[in-house]
């Protein structure tokens, strides 16, 4: 049967587990999964610029044996020049999976209804599956385990911060989310990841104050104040933050050897400062380089022939 990854919401706490283990597995030893996808091919449809997601599944795709095609927006130019339902049934009589990466998570949506392949989503104005499941990947690697551990966010509520928030209840991490008033989270995730955090033992705490978010906490993640297709909200966006940065102020109300991580591109000097950023509690590129190891896993649940 054909499985999607448009959303966490997609994956049980045991499937995320399953992926985190294969992920630690690939890791360890590239050579030995160097065939597992031979003979088949990825479409990469992506309306948005990319660097860590493009290249992360063209490089993984191709080390597991597989092909992986780049249709960049002016190319396929969906909803405008075809329809995504015509996209998607003309594209999957080509390829083994496809990978959007798209503005509206509606998109995501649709493609899949219409899709006889796996669709991933690469990212969307409501979800980055992806990205979460490589930095949860990255705390357990680091810190062992998942329970017991505080992530603190502090920015904006947006797609990664939905996406951190469902894996967090569902792995049993506690996560405080610290966003200005009118920019937390969708109501309807912190009410998704609150089911799922009564089920695991986590705890899910939204609130407005940076430093109460990280207290104690053990990482400490940020990300853009403003997103691809925010660029007119950014001089306001930079007012209403400006008490949101990640900086050693900040950090020191964190718990002892405190991670911080920034799932990129990062404007230094804003959401982040670069005394953080290149410090030694920085795990930021740690969590760009397993976004390769764990989409490999991603690639392998959903396209493997076994």
């Amino acid at each position: 049967m054909k499985k999607d990854l448009l959303s966490i919401k997609d994956l049980t706490s045991a499937e995320i587990d399953s992926i985190f283990k294969l992920s630690f597995e690939v890791k360890k030893n590239k050579n030995k999964f160097a065939k597992v996808l031979s003979g088949r091919s990825l479409a990469l449809i992506f309306q948005k610029p990319s660097n860590r997601t493009r290249v992360s599944f063209e490089v993984g795709m191709y080390q597991l044996g597989g092909n992986s095609l780049y249709l960049s927006p002016s190319e396929i130019n969906i909803g405008v020049r075809e329809s995504i339902k015509d996209v998607a049934k003309t594209i999957c009589r080509y390829v083994d999976g496809i990978v959007l990466r798209t503005y509206e998570h509606k998109n995501c949506l649709d493609m899949a209804s219409s899709a006889t392949v796996p669709i991933i989503n690469g990212l969307s104005d409501y979800s980055h599956p992806c990205q979460a499941l490589a930095d949860l990947f990255t705390v357990k690697e680091k810190l062992k385990n998942l329970k017991n551990v505080v992530l603190a966010y502090v920015g904006d509520g947006n797609n990664v911060c939905n996406s951190l928030l469902l894996a967090a209840a569902r792995t049993g991490m506690s996560m405080n989310v610290a966003s200005p008033a009118g920019y937390a989270p969708s109501q309807e995730v912190i009410k998704q990841a609150q089911a799922s955090a009564d089920k695991t033992g986590s705890r899910i705490v939204i609130m407005e104050d940076p430093l109460s978010a990280v207290k104690g906490a053990n990482v400490v993640y940020t990300d853009v104040w403003a997103s691809m297709g925010q660029e007119e909200e950014v001089n306001k966006r930079k007012i209403i933050f400006k008490d949101f940065q990640i900086n050693a102020k900040l950090l020191a109300h964190a718990a002892p050897q405190v991670l911080v991580m920034h799932c990129l591109p990062a404007h230094r000097g804003e959401e982040i400062t670069d005394e953080v950023m290149d410090s030694k509690n920085s795990i930021v590129f740690d969590q760009a380089e397993n976004r390769m190891h764990v989409q490999k896993a991603i690639l392998m649940k959903l396209l493997g022939k076994n």
